[in-house]
C-alpha cells in the first residue's frame, strides 16, 4: 500500500537534507541521499560518502538491514543501473527486497537516463517519480547542469558597498560585510566544487581562498585564477599553498609559445619560465581562449559548481558570456567612496534576465540571491 503524498514529500525532504550534507564532497558523482523506511519508521538513511563511494543506496540498505525487505525507499536521483566501481544500486534495491522506490529526479547521466527505474519496475517494484521535484533540482543544480549542459553551474558572488564599490584602489582587501555574511560565504565555499578570481584580485588582495570556519578547512574548493599573461606571484598565498589545495591558472591559449610561430613566441619569451615556476610548485596551468571553453574544461575534470568570487572584471567576463547562473548580491552599510573600484552592477543595476529570489538580513548587512530566468540563454 502506497505511503500518502504528504508521507512522500516529508521523507523526501529527509533525504534532501541528507544529500545537502555532502555538497561539494563527493568528487565527479553527486550528492545522494537515501532513506529507507518502513511502517513510517526510518530504518536507514545515508547521504553518497566523500570522493563519491560508497554510494548513498547502499550504505542506508546496509543500515536497514532486513528491515529493508517490503520496505520503501527515498532517493534524491534515480538509482544507477551500470555498472562502474560499484555494482547497480538499481540491483541493489531489488537484491534487498525493497518494496517500492520513490525518486525525486532522473538521472540525465546517459549511462541511467531511465534505466534505473525501468530496471526496478521490471523487477516488480513500484515506482513513483518527482516527489519535491524543484527542490530537488536546487540541492542538484551543479550535477545537473554538468550533466545536461556540460558545464559547471555558475554562482556569482559580490559584495557591494552601499556606494556601490567592491574595493579600493591600491589598498588591496577592503571589509565591506560583517561577520555574519563573511561566515556566509565561508559556508557557500564549502559546499561549491571550485572558486575563480581574476589575478588582479589575486595579487592585490593576496588571498587564500580555503574554508577558514572551524571543522570545515577540508572542504575548501579547487582556486582557479584567470591569470591572461601568467602574472600570478609565485611567493602568494594561493601558489605557496598549491600542494595542499588544488590550484589553477588560467592563461591565454597565446600564452603557450608551442602552439605559436616563432615570432609570437618570441615576444612571449619569459612565458614558459613563468609556467615552469607555477607548476614547479604545484600549480596545474592550462589555456582557455574563452569562459565557455573555460567552462567545458572545467566539466571535464568533474567540476559541478563554481563560485566567482572577484573582482569586478572576472564579474563582467562571466556576465558578458551570459554564463552565470545565480548572483549572491551582499550589500554593506558603508560607503568607500573615492578611488573606489566600481561594481559591475549594485541593488539598483542587477542584470536583466534575473530575478529576486530571497532577500536577508545579516547584521547590517542586505543580502539578495538572483537566479536566471527560466528560459533564458545559458550558452
Amino acid at each position: 500500500m502506497n505511503e500518502p503524498v504528504h508521507e512522500d514529500e516529508r521523507f523526501m525532504a529527509a533525504a534532501l537534507r541528507l544529500a545537502r550534507q555532502n555538497v561539494g564532497l563527493t568528487s565527479t558523482n553527486p550528492s545522494v541521499g537515501c532513506v529507507i523506511v518502513k511502517n513510517g519508521v526510518i530504518v536507514g538513511r545515508a547521504a553518497t560518502a566523500p570522493g563519491g563511494r560508497p554510494h548513498a543506496e547502499t550504505q542506508a540498505l546496509a543500515e536497514a538491514g532486513k528491515e529493508a525487505r517490503g520496505a520503501t525507499a527515498y532517493v534524491t536521483l534515480e538509482p544507477c543501473s551500470h555498472h562502474g566501481r560499484t555494482p547497480p544500486c538499481a540491483d541493489a534495491l531489488v537484491a534487498a527486497g525493497v518494496a517500492r522506490v520513490v525518486v525525486c529526479i532522473l538521472d540525465p547521466d546517459e549511462r541511467v537516463a531511465g534505466r534505473g527505474v525501468v530496471r526496478l519496475r521490471e523487477a516488480g517494484v513500484d515506482v513513483d517519480l518527482g516527489i519535491l521535484s524543484e527542490e530537488g533540482e536546487r540541492v542538484l543544480e551543479g550535477y545537473l547542469m554538468r550533466q545536461r549542459n556540460k558545464r559547471p553551474h555558475v554562482i556569482l558572488k559580490l559584495a557591494v558597498s552601499s556606494d556601490g564599490m567592491i574595493g579600493k584602489e591600491g589598498e588591496g582587501q577592503v571589509r565591506i560585510t560583517g561577520a555574519i555574511s563573511r561566515a556566509q560565504v565561508q559556508v557557500l565555499r564549502a559546499e561549491t566544487d571550485a572558486i575563480l578570481v581574476g589575478v588582479g584580485t589575486a595579487s592585490a588582495d593576496d588571498p587564500k581562498l580555503t574554508v577558514r570556519l572551524g571543522g570545515l578547512e577540508k572542504r575548501s574548493p579547487v582556486r582557479i585564477v584567470l591569470d591572461r599573461r601568467l602574472e600570478l606571484p609565485i611567493e602568494s598565498k594561493l601558489v605557496r599553498s598549491a600542494r595542499d589545495v588544488p590550484l589553477i591558472v588560467v592563461a591565454d591559449d597565446a600564452s603557450f609559445p608551442s602552439s605559436r610561430e616563432g615570432g609570437e613566441a618570441g615576444r612571449r619569451g619569459d612565458y614558459p619560465a613563468r609556467r615552469a615556476a607555477l607548476e614547479s610548485a604545484g600549480v596545474e596551468v592550462i589555456g582557455a581562449d574563452s569562459i565557455a571553453d573555460l567552462l567545458t574544461a572545467l566539466a571535464s575534470r568533474g567540476i559541478s559548481s563554481l563560485l566567482v568570487e572577484g573582482g569586478a572584471r572576472a564579474a563582467r567576463d562571466f556576465l558578458v558570456a551570459d554564463l552565470v547562473d545565480r548572483i549572491l548580491l551582499f550589500t554593506g552599510p558603508a560607503a568607500i567612496g573615492d578611488r573606489g573600484i566600481r561594481s559591475p552592477f549594485e541593488r539598483t543595476s542587477v542584470p536583466p534576465g534575473f530575478t529576486l529570489r530571497r532577500t536577508a538580513r545579516y547584521g547590517d548587512d542586505i543580502f539578495e540571491e538572483y537566479e536566471r530566468d527560466t528560459g533564458c540563454s545559458q550558452a
